[in-house]
């Protein structure tokens, strides 16, 4: 049973990042852009100190053999440039290069179709820069599972205007930074537990986002908002900070170093299967047949894939 727990992990992850969507949308209506990431890391990393130094006081009551494997450490100097890439690609670059890439593209279907496209991507990176061995299987349920989340996006769409053609280049961009994140986070070291990855890749993250935001940002999107609008604003912050800042990197970290670049990258996209049947039973959108059949081409293909490993 053991070997499954980073499977459960994953997809737990991306069940929690698939609500992102929503969650942000709420507290947009309050917060600008910057200021809601700054909102959302600085009280995911608050709350990841807190715990880490409750664990570092638990670990040294209770002695050897019995640590609860998350006291904070602290990197070590020959580590910190790793710890400092990471959290740079990811959150840091693909939040902007996300951002942009919805700018510049005309149609948000195109946009989320580019952007669920890091499965292909990461067979080849793992290849040249970790030599990761990449299995013919693996590769066929990465193509089967994209082919269904393309026709789980486009289906029903009618808008497939491009826009700007930097959009494209954004696109590529923020796909190899999210890519080239789960490459940074096989080559931390192990000893390091997966609160003190997340916890110092994100510290860096916010310590670069703090002056984008001083800069260019600011303030408020809504000041005119009513109590309630606050209320959810307030409540989607605190579930993106728990949630998707903390809990989701925290299951995708582990699965990453358990499992794989490759494999861990490929339940990406099962990510629009949860947001699709998640606007259908809480805003009631249409959910037509086609959207159904691309939902169950992915779940195959992620069945495919994760067996080429074997």
């Amino acid at each position: 049973m053991k070997r499954y727990v980073p499977y459960v992990a994953i997809v737990l992850a991306m069940l929690f990042w698939s609500a992102a969507g929503i969650a942000i949308k709420q507290a947009l209506v309050v917060f600008t852009p910057l200021m809601l990431i700054v909102l959302r890391f600085s009280m995911a990393v608050t709350l990841m100190l807190l715990t880490g130094l409750v664990c570092r006081v638990i670990d040294r009551r209770r002695g050897a053999g019995r640590e609860t494997g998350l006291a904070l450490e602290m990197p070590s100097l020959r580590d910190w440039p790793l710890f400092v890439l990471t959290g740079f690609f990811q959150p840091f670059l693909y939040f902007l290069l996300e951002t942009l890439c919805y700018r510049a593209l005309t149609s948000p279907t195109v946009a989320e179709t580019l952007l669920s496209t890091s499965p292909i991507l990461a067979p080849l990176f793992a290849v040249v820069l970790l030599r990761e061995r990449v299995s013919w299987a693996t590769i066929a349920g990465i193509v089967v599972s994209t082919a269904g989340v393309v026709l789980l996006v486009t289906a029903g769409s009618s808008r497939f205007a491009i826009g700007d053609p930097k959009g494209l280049l954004w696109a590529f961009l923020a796909v190899s930074s999210a890519v080239m994140y789960t490459i940074m986070l096989r080559r931390i070291p192990s000893h390091y537990n997966t609160l003190t990855v997340v916890l110092c890749t994100q510290f860096v993250s916010l310590l670069l986002f703090v002056p984008l935001w001083l800069l260019t940002d600011g303030g408020m999107a809504g000041s005119q908002a009513d109590a309630a609008a606050w209320h959810r604003a307030i409540g989607a912050v605190c579930y993106l900070a728990v949630f998707c800042s903390v809990a989701a990197f925290m299951l995708f970290c582990y699965s990453v170093r358990e499992i794989g670049v490759t494999r861990a990258n490929a339940f990406n996209n099962i990510r629009p299967v949860f947001t699709a049947l998640l606007m259908w039973s809480l805003m009631g959108e249409h959910l037509p047949w086609l959207k159904l059949v691309g939902i169950g081409i992915i779940i195959g293909g992620l069945f495919l894939c994760q067996k080429g490993g074997k």
